[in-house]
């Protein structure tokens, strides 16, 4: 008899420990439907939803993806990790112990319901993905990085182990839905790799609350939130009769498309728009007006939105000399290609004879020489502005003021 009972004892402590098993690997949600791989929210918009997978990340299953499939009416989707037991009434990364990478804003939120910019917003088709960095576990520490279709956005020390994160998803608002994929794959080597060769964080010589990442991308990480938030970008090399132009494209014009390109002296303050202050001119996006060393613009040209290329260059007298640049090799200014596809401006490497101004100031020294500077939007001239070049040269300036703003830059657009 003894043996009997202790044979059922055996079988009921078998059967607990798996209930307890199935209870710690049970995926848990609210106010969501779940079809397969898909999460839909369904709830009211004055509540959050929230998706926690049933297992954490480990380093046999390091990353997993979201594709957005809806942004529905806000396209407040959350990607990130939390504890197996979160709120799920709580975005991810809200609460304390979760971090996660908000879609709408592009923040991070990292264990506070304030969150801090860190990437580009996230649209209808995009993928973001979340993982941790398998070889750099330490007691108590992981590295969590973040992507956006399959590119790294950044990443963070964070406070807890690795196996108390579990991925989760949150939303908020009317027609949300994404496509989970636990087993997702991220070639890191591949993509370092593509860092390694495209990145051209040397090109700047300065950058303020600006990220340099991919091919010639610049992100504005700054706050947003005042005139003494701006990002700056300041290239290493200023213009020179043998590079006398550049270009931007708008690849994301964030909330505000506060962007402004142009030139400014090596000095210029890092807290301030291209423009704004002495020794600098730009052409800005958001109102297409020319600011000149002041904090008021006049009317210049159209605005500019997401997809515009605008350049700036300037137009040097025939017998301007650099800083540096007393052997100039010989070629045909006759006409330039900015970018192929986009139209030709016409060549302004050289003003003609007839522009050069006569008198005194041809015998200045070239340090506040007067040049024309110029400014094209989609390889069509918008028009000039005469300044004053500062000591040192003019340098290709880029401002940033508005969370998610991000902009493709090719300082030498002339040379291939």
């Amino acid at each position: 008899m003894d043996d009997i009972n202790l044979h059922y004892r055996f079988l009921n402590w078998r059967r607990r420990i798996r209930d307890v098993r199935a209870v710690r690997f049970q995926e848990r949600y609210k106010r969501m439907l779940k079809n397969g791989d898909t999460l839909s929210y369904q709830g009211n918009s004055d509540e959050v939803g929230c998706y926690v997978a049933p297992r954490p990340l480990s380093k046999g299953n390091c990353y997993f993806e979201v594709t957005i499939m809806d942004t529905g009416v806000r396209g407040t989707i959350a990607v990130g990790l939390v504890p197996q037991f979160y709120k799920l009434d709580h975005q991810p990364g809200w609460l304390p112990q979760s971090v996660a990478y908000h879609a709408d804003d592009g923040k991070l939120y990292d264990g506070n319901p304030v969150g801090q910019q860190f990437g580009p917003k996230c649209n209808r088709g995009d993928r973001i993905g979340c993982g941790i960095y398998c070889d750099t576990i330490e007691a108590g520490l992981t590295t969590v990085f973040f992507t956006k279709n399959g590119k790294e956005v950044g990443s963070l020390a964070f406070p807890v182990a690795a196996e108390c994160l579990f991925p989760a998803i949150g939303m908020h608002s009317l027609g949300e839905e994404v496509r989970l994929d636990l087993q997702a794959e991220w070639d890191m080597e591949e993509a370092d790799s593509v860092m390694m060769v495209d990145s051209h964080e040397d090109d700047w010589g300065r950058l303020y609350d600006i990220r340099v990442t991919g091919t010639q991308l610049l992100e504005y990480v700054g706050k947003g939130k005042s005139i003494l938030d701006v990002g700056l970008a300041q290239a290493r090399q200023p213009l020179s009769t043998r590079c006398h132009y550049f270009e931007v494209e708008i690849v994301d014009a964030g909330e505000k498309c506060y962007i402004a390109l142009g030139l400014a002296r090596r000095d210029y303050p890092k807290n301030r728009h291209p423009g704004w202050s002495q020794g600098s001119v730009a052409y800005h996006a958001d109102d297409g007006k020319i600011f000149h060393g002041s904090g008021v613009g006049e009317p210049f040209g159209p605005r500019c939105i997401e997809g515009d290329i605008m350049g700036c260059g300037i137009m040097f007298p025939r017998d301007y000399i650099s800083d540096g640049e007393d052997d100039i090799d010989e070629w045909d200014p006759l006409e330039v290609l900015p970018r192929q596809g986009v139209g030709r401006i016409q060549n302004v490497l050289y003003l003609n004879d007839d522009d050069e101004e006569e008198g005194d100031e041809l015998d200045q020294e070239h340090d506040g020489r007067k040049v024309m500077v110029f400014f094209a939007r989609n390889g069509k001239l918008m028009g000039r502005r005469e300044v004053v070049v500062p000591p040192g040269g003019f340098y290709p300036t880029v401002g940033m003021l508005s969370s998610g703003e991000k902009i493709k830059v090719d300082l030498h657009p002339l040379s291939g």
